[in-house]
């Protein structure tokens, strides 16, 4: 068996819900389990949470689906709501809560025939315009959508576009749009994802919807998962398969970019691209073998990478690689690579075995 696997630690995944509960005392939770739970595993992360979470937030009816089937009594919210009409029906049969973003959702919503009401969450677009109804366009389906017979719960939500860099004035102006609509009359009411649960109380309303934070990474540039109190989820494990030494001078990986400065000691790991890790990861990235770290040499390749063993010549063959995980963030390398933890971690593809542990 290749010697490559993600360790996930449902516990952490614990620990991180109720760490967001704590932060909004009294608000009831949408566990954010899209994207196959950020590619932690969506039937295990629902199993574990399922005596915690309130509800579970996902991008798809397939997600949904998949959701209900293991936890027959939580509310499911479906972010991007209906692709089709017929979807409506499915939605109602699932007892999903589905968004609705726009006009054309809402007309066809109308349109439906149902074998039941649906919990309807009109979404608002307070400022990051990629999804929701401006305010007046809202107030103006408000009454509409509520005397439906369509709807049972008529609800309000929108999204921060900048939560994570505490302090920009767009949150305030998102956050002043939302509350400018709470005269009218919806039953709940949701805005705090991972960044405003942590940060901002004002936005927390009656939902919260924690998505990063559930997987102990952090939604902030300068606050860190572990000064947060979050714990990792996730780590990418992956093993030394091959150590050689290259004289001074000699490159190492494709494109010959990456030239030994003094006489050197590679070693390769079982891990590259295809399994999820950046290919863009630069040399110099950082892996953790016997507790010690070793950068990056060359290009990642599509199954392997390489590393200067050169200042630890105690490594060897068959010695435990850690890629991110407790000693080493994934935000931080996701920093190193121009990007963002989220992505990394939905990125681990399927051919990367996933272990648990409670």
């Amino acid at each position: 068996m290749r010697p490559l696997f993600a360790q996930i630690d449902l516990a952490a995944v614990r620990h991180n819900h109720a760490f967001a509960k704590r932060c909004a005392p009294g608000r009831q939770v949408f566990a954010v389990v899209k994207a196959n739970a950020y590619g932690h595993g969506v039937r295990e992360v629902v199993t574990a949470l399922h005596d915690e979470a309130d509800g579970f937030a996902v991008a798809s009816l397939e997600e949904g689906a998949e959701v209900r089937a293991m936890h027959d009594g939580a509310r499911i919210l479906l972010l991007e709501g209906c692709f089709e009409a017929g979807e409506y029906a499915v939605a109602a049969r699932l007892r999903i809560d589905v968004v609705v973003q726009g006009v054309e959702q809402a007309e066809a919503l109308l349109a439906s025939r149902l074998p039941a009401p649906l919990n309807v969450w009109l979404k608002l677009d307070s400022g990051m315009h990629r999804l929701g109804f401006d305010a007046d366009a809202l107030r103006a389906w408000h009454p509409r959508l509520a005397q439906a017979d369509q709807v049972a719960e008529l609800n309000l939500m929108s999204h921060f576009a900048c939560s994570d860099e505490r302090n920009h004035p767009l949150t305030e102006a998102q956050l002043e749009q939302f509350l400018g609509l709470l005269d009218l009359d919806f039953a709940q009411r949701s805005l705090a994802n991972s960044a405003a649960v942590m940060t901002l109380p004002a936005a927390h309303m009656d939902w919260i919807r924690p998505g990063i934070m559930l997987y102990g990474a952090t939604p902030f540039a300068e606050l860190s998962a572990a000064e947060l109190g979050l714990k990792p989820a996730m780590s990418l494990n992956a093993q030394l398969i091959a150590v050689r030494d290259v004289a001074a001078g000699e490159s190492v990986g494709y494109g010959a970019g990456w030239v030994a400065a003094r006489p050197s000691r590679i070693g390769t790991v079982s891990c590259g691209y295809a399994d999820g890790y950046p290919r863009n990861a630069p040399a110099g990235t950082p892996a953790i073998i016997r507790g010690q770290r070793a950068p990056l040499a060359g290009r990642v390749c599509m199954d392997l990478l390489m590393v200067d063993l050169t200042d630890l010549p105690e490594a060897g063959v068959g010695d435990a690689v850690e890629l991110w995980g407790a000693q080493l963030p994934v935000d931080e390398i996701a920093l190193a690579c121009g990007t963002v933890g989220y992505e990394l971690l939905t990125k681990v593809t399927a051919r990367v075995p996933r272990r648990y542990r409670s």
